[in-house]
């Protein structure tokens, strides 16, 4: 299976060779094949993941620290890719945000590697540690910072609590995807929910 989301990380190496794409690509490729076979992330060595993607383990430690590092590359590269916001205004960001999350509840349920590797995520501390500060943290400050500017520009009260606003935000898609796994995802809710909530957040007379 070949990665859907996000291609490899581009920072430069603090030591070792120049990246390369191609054999991080493989690299990545090779963990998502064992995980395809029905390999326990916790069985997933450095010497299986380099025997399968035909690299040394050297090669792979010149670009992960370890296999949590690698492991939430693995997952980035399995997730739908995390959107370019517009930017014309807060409305339009918002519901940018919340499709990419409609989107990865969707690919939550079609992709095997996603759906085993995020409840084997939940029993390994430094995994999930390691996802939630790279990935989950960065994506929550984003939606804050799209809050927070709207605010600012007058397109949501003054007296909104912004951290509260995005849980809320946030929230519907949630119990969509983890608590009512059945639920619907239509394609037009991230529309929906972001209107729903805007009208009754905007500042008196606009």
């Amino acid at each position: 299976m070949s990665p859907a989301g996000t291609g490899p990380r581009q920072e430069v190496p603090a030591r070792g060779r120049p990246r390369s794409e191609a054999v991080e690509r493989a690299i990545i490729e090779g963990v998502m094949k064992l995980l395809e076979d029905g390999v326990p992330l916790a069985e997933l060595s450095i010497e299986r993941i380099a025997r399968t993607a035909g690299v040394g383990k050297a090669t792979i430690y010149r670009r992960w620290s370890g296999k949590e590092e690698l492991f939430v590359d693995v997952m980035r590269a399995a997730e739908p890719p995390d959107p370019e916001l517009p930017g014309t205004s807060m409305r339009d960001d918002l519901v940018v945000l919340l499709e990419s999350l409609r989107l990865r509840g969707l690919a939550g349920r079609t992709s095997a590697i996603l759906h085993h590797v995020r409840a084997q995520m939940k029993s390994s501390p430094n995994l999930w540690a390691a996802y939630h500060d790279t990935v989950l943290v960065p994506r929550r400050t984003l939606g804050l910072d799209v809050l927070r500017r709207g605010r600012e520009n007058g397109e949501l009260r003054a007296d909104v609590d912004i951290e509260l606003l995005n849980d809320i935000v946030v929230g519907p898609v949630l119990v969509r995807t983890v608590m009512r796994p059945d639920a619907d995802l239509p394609d037009d809710l991230a529309e929906r929910v972001v209107d729903t909530l805007l009208q009754g957040l905007r500042p008196v007379g606009t």
